[in-house]
């Protein structure tokens, strides 16, 4: 059986006339004028109006979000999905004055997410000065810059679910 290629135009019994716009080893996308997008199995009974040959597509959504997901993190400040740790979870941050105003109380979650930008805005800054013009003595002063606000921020280590997003700063002697 040879596959109809994307830009394929068909007339389903059930969802009318439609253009091929994906195919997988199992399925057409389709999208139909009334219906709008359909997933129909390769054997469904079909009226092909015009075929277009050799414009398969064997790439899936969920491959295409997968290549778009790791473009964005390594291209923007958006960064992997980072846990917080288990005994954290629901928690509040409460923020008591010396004086005697009223606490601030504040989702640890949200504290958690803000901790998480800086983390991964850090990073962008960093990859941004390596793959700069700056002269090598001045990529490594912001670098030493850099590290140290790592080692500022390892307090906040104990909120991460998982070792491998802790901030890590300068190694000790």
């Amino acid at each position: 059986m040879k596959l109809l290629g994307i830009g394929s135009r068909i007339k389903h019994e059930d969802h009318g006339i439609g253009v091929v716009t994906n195919v997988t080893s199992k399925y057409y996308w389709v999208t139909f004028i009334e219906k709008g997008v359909e997933t129909i199995g390769l054997d469904e009974t079909i009226e092909i109006i015009e075929a277009v040959e050799d414009e398969v597509d064997t790439v899936s959504l969920f491959e295409v979000e997968k290549m778009l997901k790791g473009i964005l993190e390594k291209y923007s400040d958006i960064g992997p999905k980072v846990s917080i740790a288990d005994k954290w979870k629901g928690g509040k941050l409460i923020l008591e004055p010396g004086t005697a105003t009223q606490n601030k109380e504040v989702p640890i979650d949200t504290f958690f997410n803000k901790i998480v930008m800086v983390r991964d805005r850090v990073r962008v800054m960093e990859q941004k000065i390596n793959s700069s013009n700056l002269e090598q003595n001045e990529k490594i002063e912001l670098q030493q810059y850099i590290t140290r606000i790592y080692g500022s921020l390892t307090t906040f280590n104990v909120l991460f679910k998982n070792q491998s997003d802790y901030f890590v700063g300068e190694k000790s002697k």
